[in-house]
């Protein structure tokens, strides 16, 4: 069997995979966030925070208790390091310096999981069992959450109650996510992922020399790394280790998981809405611009042009051999087509075109599918916009599943759209204007876009690495910190204040003028939409690099 073929089948197998839970997953997310019925750890849980689980949020309570957690994690977290040479399992390393664990700390709040560092000698056990993974589940949780309030905005009336953010992260958290990670952890372990809290074993090397690999609770970190979208890796070369990622299966499954949950959200917001046909169509748009991505990252590396990889026939450098050109692409894409970060290749060694690939995943705002929740409102603001421009071309005010787009609607998905261009493309200048690129392993283009990635990667909360550029430094820490920060939070509360409009609205009726939004004229505008806005923002800075580089 060819690579290509292989290649292929891996794909399609995917998709089917991810066709046939859409519904029973979806349905039963759609029960987890819409049913009333609590259980007794559920019950523990409210009466340990405070919490009245009957009672609901506005907008802007919903909001403040959002930030009030994160923020709360944030200091957790950054006290964690600080004093990681204190706690039980740190492996006698040394505590996380100032800048690094500010930029750790807010990585894993913000469901980014950049990594400046290597785990495995600069994190102890504990630090990554009861700090790291248990912001990976939080984080995770935190964006589905916010996602259902907006959806809840659209399906409610005359209100301006959104559900409660406490009640949402505690069953998203206990029902969804837990009881997947559970399994996912097992079937890892079955295809050799290590799970100990062993402080290394020294081993002979094929040279002759000693070396120390380090063991630990991989697997379950590794799990909900995928799942949550997270991406943050026990081990410093990640989902290339094959304590991490032992095999093509465990390989597939990775992949699996990390699109698992931002594909089954449309049928959740179909389910609440009560137009199942507004949930397919979302869906379609997410796979027709994923199904393109992945396609065109492969035939950009298996096609490998440039010198060496002509010669070779793709693009192998930087490619982990267990998985092949093919099926690193394919992670590749699905990392950045989602907030995952997560990587089994080194990006920075994919061609030039292929490398664009990535960077352009993660400028069209990572909607296809998308981080877990951050993909499904992201998307859903996108449908506003395409929805106000088509209105705007007919003459008539637009609507979107039974609400009216005002100028009020219009100002906050507008503004939400253009809060991470604006981080990314003032993060790049001010790094060159600062000399801080000096750090960057590459001049030219390819520089450019080793800083147009790392930029981009944490105004999206992406968090994967292009690698070739240094980044432990107190400028690259903060820079990158503040971009996370205001990257994650920014659109929050302007997703929240949109959805908050948006239940206060009366129902509108659908009339022969109503632009019918389920149909496929919908799903390519939406789709064009998405496209021309991220390439009218971003051609002039791609332009420059890996679209020089590779023509």
């Amino acid at each position: 069997m060819t690579t290509t073929t292989a290649g292929v089948l891996f794909i399609l197998s995917l998709l089917a995979a991810l066709v046939a839970v859409y519904r029973p997953f979806g349905d039963y997310m759609y029960r987890v966030v819409s049913g009333t019925r609590q259980s007794r750890v559920e019950r523990g849980v409210y009466r340990l925070v405070g919490v009245d689980p009957a009672a609901e949020q506005t907008w802007g309570v919903y909001a403040r208790s959002v930030l009030a957690f994160s923020a709360i994690s944030i200091l957790f977290l950054y006290a964690f390091q600080r004093l990681q040479h204190h706690l039980w399992l740190s492996l006698g390393l040394d505590p996380v310096v100032p800048h690094g664990a500010w930029n750790t700390a807010v990585s894993f709040v913000t469901n980014t999981n950049w990594q400046w560092y290597s785990g495995e000698s600069t994190m102890g056990h504990l630090v990554q069992m009861a700090g790291l993974a248990v912001q990976n589940f939080a984080s995770a949780a935190v964006g589905i959450a916010v996602a259902v309030a907006l959806v809840r905005g659209f399906a409610r009336r005359h209100t301006g109650e959104l559900g409660n953010f406490w009640v949402d992260m505690t069953r998203i958290v206990l029902r969804i996510l837990l009881p997947i990670a559970l399994l996912g952890a097992l079937a890892l372990m079955i295809g050799g992922t290590v799970q100990n809290l062993s402080g290394g074993t020294e081993v002979t090397t094929l040279t002759g020399g000693t070396q120390t690999i380090t063991g630990g609770p991989v697997a379950s970190q590794e799990v909900i790394k995928e799942l949550g979208t997270n991406g943050g890796g026990f081990y410093n070369v990640n989902s290339a280790h094959p304590f991490e990622n032992p095999s093509a299966w465990t390989n597939w499954l990775e992949i699996f998981l990390l699109l698992l949950i931002p594909f089954s959200l449309p049928r959740v917001f179909g389910r609440i809405v009560g137009q199942h046909r507004q949930g397919y169509a979302i869906a379609a748009v997410m796979g027709v611009l994923a199904l393109a991505s992945v396609t065109l990252t492969n035939v950009f590396e298996l096609t490998g042009h440039g010198t060496v990889p002509e010669a070779v026939g793709a693009a192998l450098e930087g490619k982990e051999v267990r998985f092949d050109v093919s099926n690193s692409a394919t992670f590749a894409a699905a990392t950045t087509l989602t907030s995952t970060g997560a990587v089994n290749s080194f990006h920075d060694s994919f061609t030039a075109l292929g490398g664009g690939m990535l960077l352009g995943n993660m400028m069209l705002g990572e909607v296809a599918p998308g981080g877990v929740g951050a993909g499904l409102y992201g998307i859903l603001i996108l449908a506003v916009i395409t929805v106000f421009v088509a209105g705007l071309m007919v003459g008539r005010t637009p609507e979107y599943v039974g609400k009216k787009i005002g100028s009020r609607e219009i100002k906050f998905a507008s503004v939400y759209f253009l809060v991470t261009p604006t981080l990314v493309l003032v993060g790049t200048a001010a790094a060159f204007a600062t000399g801080n690129n000096s750090t960057a392993l590459n001049v030219g283009p390819h520089g450019l876009s080793e800083v147009l990635y790392a930029f981009t990667s944490a105004s999206n909360n992406n968090g994967s690495a292009f690698a070739g550029i240094t980044v432990n430094t107190p400028w690259w820490n903060t820079a990158l910190g503040l971009c996370m920060l205001l990257g994650r939070f920014l659109p929050i509360i302007l997703v929240l204040a949109l959805a908050g409009s948006l239940a206060r609205q009366p129902p509108t009726p659908a009339s022969d003028g109503t632009l019918p939004t389920h149909r496929p004229l919908f799903v390519g505008m939406v789709v064009g939409v998405t496209v021309i806005l991220s390439a009218l923002t971003f051609l002039p800075a791609l332009a420059l690099g890996p679209l020089a580089e590779g023509l």
